[in-house]
């Protein structure tokens, strides 16, 4: 913006350039615009350049008040992987804004125990190709127990850019190949701890049931399903399995607790995109 000193004058030219300015927009309603008998182009208009986002830095984090307390811990190298370290921090400010949430429905009143957010984020991967990061914790606003929090990263530090199943495994056919072997392993499973718990037959029939009812519903072959996962990887760096982990109520009754199947990377690899076959062992 320019500035112009001040002068005698300048009430003079103020009411001149607002004749001017007056003048044209007349001109401007009454016929259409002429073209500069100078032959220069017209300014270019251009948008608005923004700042690049700022780096998160991730620290671990103490709240306590006699309304909530948050603790959360991140490892010590998440921060080389900015990328990576924004997407926990979106994660982490989602699961406490549905706390404060809960918390500023109390208005003036406090609950009678402090609501709780605790959430630990562990690398479990950590290679030049693949970074793995688990979130486990909980959320308690009440009732008889927490929420359980449960979240799986994968990060491609090459390509800068998380891993997603759906990514992973674009077609609907994948999924379906990953349904039907994850159920498998979880009916099996289910099976083998009613024999274990010598129920009666009609509590066995029934447990294996609602259990199989579940799991079936958990697991319908959909990206959505499957979304946390982690690489299991051999000693060159190339996944031989991915392993499925799903939060308790998914497949299972809360007492279950969190439950994971390891899906072999034979069974995925004729559907994974091609763009990420090489990160496969063969």
């Amino acid at each position: 913006m320019s500035f112009v000193p001040h002068s005698p004058h300048a009430p003079r030219l103020v009411g001149l350039a607002l004749m001017t300015v007056v003048g044209l927009a007349a001109c401007k309603r009454e016929s259409a615009p002429v073209p500069a008998a100078t032959g220069e182009s017209p300014a270019q208009v251009t948008a608005p350049v923004e700042a690049p986002d700022a780096p998160v830095e991730l620290k671990d984090v103490i709240e306590t008040n006699d309304r909530y307390v948050v603790g959360i811990s991140y490892p010590a190298t998440i921060n080389r992987y900015p990328g990576l370290a924004k997407a926990l921090s979106a994660y982490t400010e989602a699961e406490r804004a549905e706390l404060m949430e809960a918390v500023e429905a109390f208005g003036n009143d406090k609950p009678s125990a402090p609501y709780e957010l605790s959430l630990a984020f562990e690398q479990v991967v950590d290679t030049p190709r693949i970074v793995a990061v688990a979130a486990d914790g909980s959320r308690y606003t009440g009732g008889a127990h927490g929420q359980p929090l449960i979240a799986r990263f994968v990060w491609l530090p090459q390509q800068d850019a998380r891993l997603t199943a759906g990514a992973l495994i674009p077609d609907a056919k994948g999924w379906q190949a990953v349904s039907d072997y994850v159920r498998e392993q979880l009916h099996t499973a289910v099976v083998n701890r009613a024999d274990e718990d010598e129920l009666a037959p009609t509590d066995r029939a029934a447990l294996i049931k609602s259990t199989f009812r579940m799991i079936d519903e958990g697991t319908e072959p959909e990206a959505g399903n499957f979304s946390e996962f982690v690489p299991v990887l051999d000693a060159s760096g190339h996944i031989t399995a991915l392993r499925f982990v799903f939060p308790p109520y998914q497949v299972g009754p809360y007492a279950d607790g969190t439950q994971t199947v390891d899906v072999p990377a034979t069974l995925l690899l004729p559907h994974v995109a091609p763009v990420y076959a090489e990160l496969f062992a063969r």
